[in-house]
C-alpha cells in the first residue's frame, strides 16, 4: 500500500511534492512493524522506549504511538519530547495553523490521545497520517481532521510551503491503542 501511496505523491494543486524531511524518510523505514501478540514484545518497539529515555517500558502493549514519533525525531537528530504521551507534542516545536507535509499531527481520542507524521489528503479530505500503534502496527491511516488537536514542526527547521499530496487507499483509523 505505502508504495501505491508514495507513487501519488503530488500536492494539491498539481506540483510534484517537496523532498521529504529526514524525520519522514526514517518513519517510511518502520511500516508494517506490528507489535507481538503473547509474552513476547518487538525488540524495534522496546528500542523506541529507549530511544525517548522511556527504557523502564518493557513491553509493546503500553500505547507507542508517542515512542515512535519520538524515536523518528530522534534518529533524525531532532530533540523529541521525550515523554509518552501523544499531546506532549501539542507543547512541542511550533504550532501550524493547516498541515504540511511531514508535520507532526495530534488527536483526540477516547481514552486518551495519538500522534503521528502528516503525509497527505485524500479525496474525503481525511488527513493521511504515518504512525505506530495504529492498529498495533506502523502503517498509514486516514483521520477526520476534526479529531486533531493542533498540528506542530519542528522549532529549529523552516516549514516547507503549505499543501498536501492527495493520496488514495489509505484506510479509515479504527484503533491507536
Amino acid at each position: 500500500m505505502i508504495g501505491q501511496l508514495t507513487r501519488q505523491l503530488r500536492r494539491e494543486d498539481g506540483a510534484r511534492a517537496p523532498a521529504e524531511p529526514a524525520w519522514l524518510a526514517e518513519a517510511r523505514k518502520w511500516i508494517d512493524l506490528s507489535e507481538i501478540k503473547g509474552a513476547q514484545h518487538a525488540p524495534e518497539i522496546l528500542q523506541m522506549w529507549r530511544d525517548i529515555k522511556r527504557g523502564g517500558i518493557r513491553d509493546d502493549e503500553t500505547p507507542w504511538c508517542a515512542a515512535f514519533v519520538g524515536a523518528v525525531l530522534e534518529r533524525a537528530g531532532i530533540r523529541s519530547t521525550r515523554f509518552e504521551g501523544a499531546r506532549s507534542y501539542l507543547d512541542w516545536g511550533v504550532p501550524l495553523s493547516a498541515p504540511v507535509h511531514g508535520c507532526i499531527a495530534v488527536f483526540s481520542r477516547d481514552g486518551g490521545g495519538h500522534v503521528g507524521f502528516v503525509v497527505g489528503r485524500d479525496a474525503a479530505g481525511n488527513v493521511l497520517v504515518l504512525g505506530g500503534n495504529q492498529s498495533d502496527a506502523v502503517n498509514v491511516r486516514a483521520f477526520p481532521v476534526g479529531r486533531v488537536t493542533g498540528y506542530r514542526w519542528p522549532a529549529d527547521v523552516p516549514v516547507p510551503a503549505a499543501g498536501l499530496a492527495q493520496l488514495d487507499g489509505a484506510p479509515v483509523s479504527e484503533r491507536e491503542a
